[in-house]
Parts: C-alpha cells; sequence; structure tokens
C-alpha cells in the first residue's frame, strides 16, 4: 500500500514537472515589418521618401503602405507605428558616398 501511494506520488510530481516545462518554454510570436527611410545627403536628415515592400506581415493589419508612405519624417513614422501598436527594434542605415542619399531601415515587431 505504501509503495503504491510513493509510485502514484512520483508519477504526480513527474506530470507536474513535464507540464510546467512544455507551459514555460511557449515562446512569444512577432511579426517583423521594414520600413525603408530615404533621407537627403549631407546630414540635413529631411526625408526624401518613406518606401515600404509587400510583405506578409502587413496582410490583414489595420495599416497599409499607402498610409505608411505619405507619412512626412521619421517622428511621424515612429508615432504612427507606436499608435498602431508596433514596437520599434532596430534601425540600420547605409551611406554610399557623400552626396548620395541616406537609406535607413527600420524594423518593428507586433505580437500575433
Amino acid at each position: 500500500m505504501k509503495i503504491s501511494m510513493i509510485r502514484s506520488l512520483w508519477c504526480a510530481l513527474f506530470v507536474l514537472f513535464v507540464s510546467v516545462e512544455v507551459i514555460g518554454q511557449e515562446l512569444p510570436k512577432y511579426d517583423y515589418l521594414e520600413v525603408i527611410v530615404i533621407q537627403k545627403a549631407n546630414n540635413s536628415g529631411r526625408v526624401k521618401r518613406i518606401k515600404v515592400q509587400e510583405q506578409k506581415s502587413l496582410e490583414g493589419k489595420q495599416i497599409t503602405i499607402k498610409q505608411l508612405e505619405n507619412l512626412e519624417g521619421t517622428s511621424d513614422l515612429l508615432n504612427y507605428m507606436n499608435a498602431a501598436n508596433w514596437e520599434f527594434v532596430d534601425r540600420q542605415s547605409i551611406v554610399s558616398e557623400e552626396n548620395d542619399p541616406v537609406w535607413m531601415s527600420y524594423i518593428f515587431r507586433k505580437r500575433k
């Protein structure tokens, strides 16, 4: 009798630990979106154009490519994305020549 109670206790503990392990390893899933901002040369910081390519993460969302491309500056872009619950993740820039425009890639993510 005592041995069967100990075995059932061990089985219950094993099931408890396995279920906690499975629940703890659930990873959040995100949609990522890349927005290209083209700025004028010579560090004037004025936005020349905002460009967004067709991406899977935009399907079924309230934001559209047209709305993003109509924004006038980076602060407008960041405010707009924040209002739509997209989190800013990273920014990278590409500068090729001194008088060439600066291409900046803004990465945003949203929990699925």
